[in-house]
């Protein structure tokens, strides 16, 4: 499992996924798909995507990556997860073929999600790339609408050292007359786009040139954004339920993409639009982006795990109010672990833990790297006796953040938080 392992268990090539969805009668070719890729916000906005769809009454599929409490979170039909049943019988029916060719781990979970998603006759699915773009497994489907967040800095290791070899990477979800929206543009990968749509003769949308940022607000645990829509000089006000202030730019990307839909024939109106985004998590079951589970002291989850995330993660720490921050911090192997804790604050105190996969970096090892960048604190074996040491120390007006891994926030155990020591 690439989750576990990294990069020994990524296969770059997509005969497998071919072969298993053949011998189950290529059940991606049943239903409608929209393609979501890009280093960071994917998951964000394959989520507001989703659950924009279910409130405009399609019976809309999403299959992300990687699950961080059930494996069932990846399958879900209007924010229900995959039954139990159904993946036992799958992996039953399939097994011959597994012996045979030795799929991934991520293989085989999207077979499973194809086939579910044929089975319960879907309207349309969301699609969330796992690694990349080009090779991804999920990249068999042929879609509505393909999305690219945007390019950054992750799975060099794998994907390239240059954000134009990145990109080349990504790009590689357009498809063949297909429309394409990049929701951020920067100079070393615009051109990587624009050729690739040429290419294929895929219309191209640029979502920050399609819509601007003009305000935002907090209120009751949820971000009020004003946005411009450029094209028709007009701006709208959206509620939304996910508080990250980086959801600004993911908005933009999902609205660019609801455009692009209403254009090609996805009957969507701005009351469904905005009452979807309104409830996001509560229609998808979306947890970990800003996800604030205690108050004095505050307890975020937030499953930022790379450099541009984490710069997202401290931009938004500008904006609210808090005494003191305690970073509880985790990280895995394939990272670009200096260039991120770097970026860290040297006046927070930190509790550098790992999460219990064999890809994380050891407790130890990161507070010692850490050491390097004047950043102070103690390793601990488990981010739960990390949480519970910053628990007895944070002042009621502290705040507290998990974050670094997917992996470490999955560990989280809500009864501590519940029944604190």
């Amino acid at each position: 499992m690439f989750s576990r392992m990294g990069s020994a268990a990524f296969k770059k090539d997509l005969t497998n996924i071919r072969i298993l969805c053949e011998r189950l009668d290529n059940p991606h070719t049943k239903f409608k798909t929209i393609h979501v890729g890009g280093t960071n916000g994917k998951g964000s906005v394959s989520h507001m995507l989703s659950a924009v769809l279910q409130t405009a009454r399609y019976k809309t599929g999403l299959y992300t990556s990687p699950h961080l409490y059930d494996f069932r979170e990846r399958i879900r039909i209007n924010g229900q997860m995959v039954d139990e049943n159904f993946v036992v019988d799958f992996v039953k029916k399939i097994r011959p073929v597994i012996e045979e060719i030795e799929p991934s781990f991520f293989e085989i979970t999207v077979a499973m999600s194809f086939e579910y998603f044929a089975q319960q006759k879907i309207d349309i699915a969301v699609i969330e790339v796992g690694l990349g773009g080009r090779l991804d497994s999920t990249n068999i489907i042929t879609p509505e609408l393909s999305v690219i967040t945007n390019i950054g800095w992750d799975h060099m290791n794998m994907l390239g050292n240059t954000l134009q070899e990145i990109a080349v990477e990504k790009a590689g979800i357009i498809k063949e007359s297909i429309p394409v929206v990049i929701g951020e543009t920067k100079n070393e990968s615009a051109g990587v786009f624009y050729e690739m749509a040429r290419q294929k003769n895929t219309p191209i949308f640029f979502a920050d040139e399609h819509c601007k940022l003009v305000s935002h607000k907090w209120e009751n645990g949820h971000l009020f954004v004003e946005l411009l829509n450029t094209d028709e000089s007009q701006t709208s006000l959206f509620e939304l339920d996910l508080p990250g202030l980086y959801q600004q730019k993911n908005l933009c990307t999902v609205i660019t993409s609801l455009d692009v839909l209403k254009k090609i024939g996805f009957p969507l109106s701005d009351e469904e639009i905005h009452e979807g985004l309104k409830k996001v998590t509560e229609l998808t079951g979306l947890k970990g982006r800003w996800e604030v589970i205690h108050q004095n002291p505050s307890i975020v989850l937030e499953v930022a795990h790379n450099q541009d995330g984490i710069a997202q993660m401290l931009q938004h720490l500008k904006y609210i109010s808090y005494s003191h921050l305690h970073v509880i911090f985790g990280i895995v192997k394939d990272k670009e672990i200096a260039e991120v804790l770097r970026l860290l604050p040297r006046e927070a105190s930190y509790y550098f833990t790992q999460a219990h996969i064999p890809r994380a970096l050891p407790a130890t090892e990161l507070l010692q790297k850490a050491q390097e960048f004047s950043l102070n604190g103690l390793a601990y074996d488990d981010v739960n006796e990390a949480l519970q040491q910053a628990l007895n120390n944070a002042a009621v007006n502290d705040l507290v953040i998990v974050c670094g891994s997917i992996f470490l926030v999955a560990e989280v155990s809500k009864e501590l938080i519940l029944h604190p020591a």
